[in-house]
């Protein structure tokens, strides 16, 4: 099983691959086994400026398949031992396999984390995000990244019009996620790049044909919703962090973990165990 979001715009890759972006994505998945390795030669090489790696940008480095190919430590070790900065976005609970390597990396790099948590609403998040864990398992994340010193924003992403875009939704969104600890909260609202955009529309057929035609008209003039739209969104998030006692992320913000000052306490806040569920 992977993460299915109806609404990922990674769905188009999967035409580079001659892949189906609907069954396909939802079913299938490439894995670059020897990543660690193809890492290190780079970053080796006198070529290498130690340019910031973004990794969670197309698709999820903590997939349910990273339990089984464990890639990602290796990854961190690489970057560690070059002191080369990255940062990571996820969905994924798994990532706090990797909390030790992250704190080492933290030491010598400016590395960053981000949770994506568009909304808290479970019904919404059943239906558009199957495979994924559950908001507030996430959110769980952010509290135990920030509890061993390791700052955490949010990707408050997708908000979704007419299902998740309500002043109280945006609010309770919110508030969940100054409690967990966030250094930050970023808003972004649903965009319907092809690939995504056809398979999103016939999920939107089946569950709520009553928002088809609202959903042409937002989108007719492209992948993104109205300038107008988004500023409104963006001012209510601002908002409610704001009243939460949250700011929105400045500039580099979301990338970079400052190292603990102080020792780090004997007995830090327990690590949740990860989610990995089998693989089909």
């Amino acid at each position: 099983m992977k993460y299915r979001c109806v609404y990922c715009f990674a769905r188009k890759t999967h035409s580079y691959l001659d892949l189906d972006t609907g069954v396909g994505f939802d079913t299938q998945i490439v894995v670059k086994v020897n990543a660690p390795e193809v890492l290190r030669r780079q970053l080796a090489s006198p070529r290498w400026q130690g340019a910031h790696v973004a990794m969670g940008t197309n698709v999820d480095c903590y997939q349910r398949a990273e339990g089984r190919y464990r890639l990602m430590p290796g990854i961190i070790e690489a970057l560690r031992d070059h002191a080369n900065p990255f940062s990571v976005l996820t969905k994924g609970t798994l990532i706090l396999r990797d909390l030790d390597l992250l704190r080492q990396a933290a030491e010598v790099t400016d590395v960053g984390v981000s949770v994506s948590v568009g909304f808290t609403d479970h019904e919404l998040w059943r239906t558009v995000e199957p495979g994924t864990p559950a908001p507030e398992r996430r959110l769980d994340v952010v509290r135990t990244l920030a509890g061993h010193g390791i700052g955490c924003g949010v990707l408050m992403a997708p908000v979704v019009p007419f299902l998740g875009d309500r002043p109280e939704q945006l609010r309770a969104t919110v508030r969940a996620i100054a409690e967990a600890g966030a250094t930050s909260v970023t808003p972004l609202v649903l965009h319907l790049r092809p690939g995504a955009r056809e398979w999103f529309m016939e999920w939107l057929h089946g569950h709520h044909p009553e928002l088809v035609r609202r959903y042409e008209q937002m989108y007719a003039a492209g992948a993104y919703a109205p300038t107008w739209y988004q500023r409104r969104i963006t001012r209510q998030v601002h908002e409610f962090a704001a009243e939460f006692g949250i700011g929105p992320a400045r500039r580099g913000e979301t990338r970079r973990i400052e190292a603990p000052s102080t020792p780090v306490p004997d007995d830090p806040p327990a690590v949740p165990e990860p989610t990995q569920l089998t693989l089909l």
